[in-house]
């Protein structure tokens, strides 16, 4: 959280590949915790009804910034494995096989140049860029897979 920054900050949720599948935007001055709740709310699941499965992320891999003992236990809740390293404790490194995957995405991401710097005024326009630059990727992404 940096107090005195004007702006906003990219959230992204992305699965073990690096598929974006939820972006969202915060004010700049706003702790990173607090966009996680939103983020895994808005993961659609998957149900299929006739072999009463049920598919949902299994789970989170994160930073110290999330190491809040309510966000564990609400993930906990939602049956959501938590890999988030604690403060104090353990060095980020030890997630940095895992946490190289959302870096790569935000690169990704960021490679757009409507996104690189935020010309948009109003943050509706930016965050429809950024859904817009993350079904991109995916569909970059299954051209790949297909050819």
């Amino acid at each position: 959280m940096d107090r005195g920054k004007p702006g906003s900050k990219m959230h992204i949720l992305s699965d073990a590949n690096g598929l974006p599948l939820v972006v969202g935007l915060s004010a700049g001055n706003t702790h990173d915790s607090q966009g996680l709740k939103p983020m895994v709310a808005g993961l659609q699941t998957r149900h299929d009804p006739h072999r009463g499965w049920h598919y949902k992320p299994r789970k989170l891999h994160a930073d110290k910034a999330y190491d809040i003992p309510e966000l564990r236990k609400w993930l906990r809740g939602k049956r959501i494995g938590v890999r988030i390293a604690r403060k104090g404790i353990e060095s980020s490194e030890r997630l940095g096989r895992h946490r190289w995957v959302i870096e790569r995405t935000m690169s990704w991401l960021t490679g757009y140049r409507r996104l690189n710097h935020r010309y948009e005024r109003h943050p509706r326009n930016y965050l429809a860029f950024l859904g817009l630059a993350a079904t991109l990727c995916c569909y970059k992404r299954l051209v790949q897979l297909t050819t």
